[in-house]
Formats: C-alpha cells, structure tokens, sequence
C-alpha cells in the first residue's frame, strides 16, 4: 500500500508538471492507495483556520470552495485510522525521535502499522524513523 503524506496530497490538488507527474506515478503504480487521518486533519485545519482569518464573506468564497475540494477528495481516498496499532507505535517511537514533528510522527506510526510505502517530500525527517519506507514521488 501506498500512504500519501499531506504534501503529495497537496500537490494532487493543483495542476502542473509535478502534480501530473504524480497521478501518472500513482495510476500505474498497481497499488492500493491512501492517506492518513491525520493528513485530513492537517489539511481541513488549514482552511477552516483560513476561512476564520476571513471577515468579509466573499472573501472566504475562494477557502471554503478549497475546503470543499478537499472533503470531495478525501470521500474518494482510503483514509487510515489512528488507532491502537498507530498509537502504541507512537507512544514506542516518541522519545527516541524527539526531533519529528508530532503530526508528522503520527503519520509516520499508522504507516508502519499498516506496513505501507509513506510517499513524502520530507525524507530527511521521515527517514529518520527506524523500518519506515519512504519515498518521494514528486521531485
């Protein structure tokens, strides 16, 4: 199985070389897809916290039409779950990996509970993280 982190995610919403690059990858990629719930979860709080810095209401067009975008996208996705699994490979990871971020070592444990391929522009960090497979489809 193949995880997209938040900016492969990211790169599926835009058009361009990088970006199709990516979809072409994926479609011939002969594997099942997903994401995490934490990569919904970083996505929506980006454009709801943009949505609330917006106090005119034609202003917010623009976000909540991303918004919406992302909630279509993600309907289409399997989305894996934090769990036990991912939870208890957290709680084992946190103290030998202060350094990663927390969203990013959450993505990090529900991959490994799921023994998936974590596609990822972050290797540097995610490499870090001790039978994780990363790798990066888009550069």
């Amino acid at each position: 199985m193949l995880v997209l982190d938040t900016n492969h995610i990211t790169a599926l919403g835009y058009s361009g070389p990088l970006s199709d690059r990516l979809r072409q990858r994926l479609a011939g990629a002969n594997q099942d897809t997903a994401t995490t719930i934490i990569t919904v979860e970083e996505q929506l709080r980006g454009w709801l916290g943009e949505i609330r810095k917006l106090t005119d209401p034609h202003d917010q067009i623009f976000a909540y039409s991303e918004l919406q975008n992302r909630v279509t996208l993600f309907a289409a996705w399997i989305v894996l779950p934090w769990d036990v699994d991912s939870a208890n490979t957290f709680v084992r990871l946190r103290k030998p990996l202060p350094r990663i971020g927390t969203l990013d070592l959450k993505i990090a444990s529900i991959c490994l509970a799921h023994d998936a391929v974590l596609l990822t522009r972050n290797l540097s960090d995610f490499r870090q993280v001790p039978g994780l497979r990363v790798e990066n489809w888009i550069d």
